[in-house]
């Protein structure tokens, strides 16, 4: 149950707090005064999907927090609940799109605070009644009655499986034309990056051979002049040989003084690190080997790589993987006769399995029909609908992913009259309150201890006005019920009635949101009725009205 509902610069709410309590709770405005923002605001707490422009103008962020208590033991433990079994929902809303949200003060996600929302609440909008006018959408509304989830996740199972084998054979299917084709490309293909011998790596070494030959006469001429001054020649000594006379001269005094014999270990350390030096530069001196025409031969094979990788790949190791792949399919349609029966052989038990599962889903969902239909009618009997008939009518489809069943949901409003799609007759008040009805039996369905309903009453008045705010008030003793509303009916029948408002101060909009005493729900109920000009006539028949309601709650206990 909702409890407390916090808003801070939502639209043109700058701030309220919104205590609400078992029951029927209704809010009633003139238009545009801000109901739907508070429906809105508690959209958002729930994690859905939110705008930057709800953030009210000349603020940069917007918070709205709600408190739940009485939840079930399940979330009560999945969520860290209080001891009192109260969840405290967050959300702040950034100008630059960052949602920041908490969970009994704990951060989490949006997604977590959609999936927490959706076992705390359900909100029902104006527009919903409009998706009863979306045939694809019956089949949805009676798989959530029957709770045939576990056998359509089976049967999906199985139709994806039957889909894959389906795929496959169709890839392997083409004509004798089109299948030598194939393989003469492929053939050619392989050829020639098999001519190419390719290897990993290639291009790196290519490249570093490259730049050495371009640049040769400087290497040598570098490493000659090193390999000179190290090492000397016959016209003179090098630096090793001096090296190694500093050596033999610091040799007959390094044992009288401690000085010059540290001195002499230096440079005998020295010594040791330039004649490795020495020997390194002699063997790249000596290891220099290549033919004049080397060059040419590195730069053809790397235009040939070039020319490969135009038509094959970026790289040396993507037209490698390439050619596998080609060899592959190349495989696969040589031996594509034996395949494709083994495939068919496949896909005929995956289907006969697919059929099995969906004939499961089919007879469940032909169950739910009939407990759907009966249920719907006594729901709307309640609605002042007895005339009407409601059925769920089946046909037969090919397999698809949702089974081999088309459902399509049938009225007739009138006695005598033929059973028709609801789009072709319904009117916008039969609509909204099959809709109720609809979103009625589907709530016994779950855990939920919230429905809230925004102007879901639109098209409805007079008697069946009178229907739906009784349904209302059945409902309520079993959930709790947030309503939005411009019905005086439904108002007067509600155990808690709130007004929202709107005012200017300081050039700027406000809202307010109010809970309303006996004497101001009366006021209340007669402008609804009549307006602004409220007389004494209506104040008595809204009086009228908060008596009636009052004795029909009282029978409902």
């Amino acid at each position: 149950m909702l409890n407390l509902l916090h808003i801070e610069n939502i639209a043109i709410i700058e701030e309220a707090d919104i205590v609400f309590e078992p029951g029927f709770n209704a809010l009633t405005g003139e238009t545009g005064a801000g109901k739907s923002i508070v429906i809105d605001a508690l959209s958002a707490v729930l994690g859905q999907r939110t705008s930057r422009d709800l953030i009210r103008t000349g603020s940069e962020k917007a918070f709205v927090s709600a408190c739940f208590s009485q939840v079930s033991p399940d979330l009560a433990a999945e969520w860290s609940a209080d001891p009192d079994g109260e969840l405290l929902l967050q959300r702040e809303i950034h100008g630059d799109g960052r949602n920041v949200c908490r969970i009994n003060g704990r951060p989490a996600t949006v997604a977590q605070l959609r999936a927490l929302g959706t076992n705390l609440l359900n909100i029902h909008g104006q527009h919903d009644g409009q998706q009863l006018l979306d045939e694809e959408q019956h089949i949805v509304y009676l798989d959530s009655f029957g709770r045939v989830q576990p056998l359509l996740d089976s049967y999906r199972e199985a139709y994806h499986r039957l889909d894959e084998l389906r795929r496959k054979i169709q890839s392997l299917q083409m004509d004798e034309a089109e299948k030598a084709r194939r393989m003469d490309t492929l053939r050619y293909q392989i050829k020639e990056l098999e001519r190419a011998e390719l290897k990993a790596g290639e291009e790196d070494e290519l490249t570093s051979r490259r730049n050495f030959l371009r640049n040769s006469e400087k290497f040598i001429s570098a490493v000659s002049e090193a390999d000179f001054c190290l090492n000397g020649d016959d016209s003179g000594a090098g630096a090793l040989s001096l090296l190694s006379q500093a050596q033999d001269a610091l040799s007959a005094i390094r044992h009288l003084d401690d000085g010059y014999g540290a001195l002499y270990d230096r440079l005998s350390d020295v010594y040791s690190e330039v004649y490795d030096l020495a020997d390194t530069l002699r063997d790249r001196r000596e290891s220099f080997d290549f033919s004049p025409n080397e060059l040419d031969e590195v730069e053809g094979r790397m235009d040939q790589l070039y020319r490969l990788k135009k038509k094959y790949g970026p790289s040396v190791e993507d037209m490698l993987a390439y050619l596998d792949r080609c060899r592959a399919e190349l495989d696969q349609i040589t031996d594509a006769d034996d395949t494709l029966m083994d495939l068919e052989r496949q896909c005929a038990k995956a289907e006969r399995n697919a059929r099995a599962e969906a004939e499961k889903l089919s007879q469940a969902r032909h169950r739910a029909a009939e407990d759907l239909s009966r249920q719907i009618l006594s729901e709307l009997t309640q609605l002042d609908m007895g005339k009407i008939q409601f059925s769920v009518d089946f046909s037969a489809t090919d397999l698809t992913e949702n089974g081999m069943d088309a459902v399509q949901f049938l009225m007739s409003a009138n006695a005598g009259e033929a059973l028709k799609p609801i789009h072709k007759i319904a009117s916008g008040g039969e609509l909204a309150r099959i809709m109720l009805a609809m979103k009625n039996v589907l709530s016994e369905q779950d855990q939920v201890g919230t429905m809230v309903f925004d102007e879901v009453d639109t098209g409805v008045s007079g008697r069946a006005a009178q229907k739906v705010a009784e349904k209302m008030a059945r409902i309520s003793r079993r959930k709790q019920v947030l309503c939005v509303t411009h019905l005086p009916q439904l108002a007067a029948m509600a155990d808690t009635h709130f007004s929202v408002e709107k005012g200017e101060r300081g050039g700027r909009t406000y809202t307010k949101v109010s809970l309303l005493d006996r004497a101001q729900r009366q006021q209340e109920l007669a402008r609804l009725t009549g307006g602004s000009h409220v007389t004494e006539t209506m104040l008595s028949g809204a009086e009228e009205l908060l008596r009636q309601a009052e004795e029909y709650r009282s029978s409902l206990v």
